[in-house]
């Protein structure tokens, strides 16, 4: 095994460019919920479970319209999560490594954990888009802004959004985080 590590090890070192890829098992070793099936889903958020809404149902546009306190307290929870939680020592590592060389990140996260490592947000892709940054729901515009400071206070009971919800400042109507969200069929 150590040969196959002191080949990686010299391709690294010898590297003009580095791609780090990452996927939720980067946030899982900072502690985050991995959202894989509904096992980790129900045990992040035990309310959905009570009124049998899977992760897909949730993940849903239409909560925005139809329950925008449900859909804020399940995407302010989050958001909530990322914004308390550190990256692990893991995305230092990567980050002295893109300190010699040429380096970009190409991750399906949505926590901006390697923003807050140090990596410059245009040498990170977002694939998934980002809950640190906001988007009209209508949408009024094509204009996506920072959310950093967004405060959302979440009944830990019910996972449902308390108090004001996130406004777009062009319209005055309601915003949502800017990240894929699936839009599945409806349940009969």
């Amino acid at each position: 095994m150590s040969s196959f590590l002191q080949l990686a090890a010299r391709a690294v070192r010898d590297a003009q460019y580095l791609l780090f890829t990452a996927g939720a098992g980067m946030g899982v070793d900072s502690g985050l919920p991995d959202f894989r099936g509904n096992e980790g889903f129900w045990r992040a958020y035990p309310p959905f479970q009570r009124l049998g809404l899977q992760f897909q149902e949730v993940a849903n546009p239409r909560w925005f319209i139809s329950d925008p306190q449900l859909a804020w307290g399940f995407y302010g929870h989050r958001f909530n999560l990322y914004q308390a939680t550190s990256p692990h020592d893991g995305f230092a590592i990567l980050k002295r490594w893109s300190e010699k060389k040429s380096a970009r990140v190409f991750t399906s996260n949505v926590d901006g954990h390697f923003q807050r490592a140090g990596f410059a947000e245009e040498d990170v892709c977002e694939v998934h888009g980002s809950l640190l940054h906001l988007q009209c729901v209508r949408p009024c515009s094509d204009a996506i802004w920072d959310a950093t400071h967004l405060k959302i206070e979440v009944d830990e009971n019910t996972f449902r959004a308390k108090g004001e919800l996130p406004r777009c400042p062009n319209c005055g109507g309601l915003a949502r985080p800017n990240v894929l969200i699936m839009n599945t069929v409806e349940r009969v």
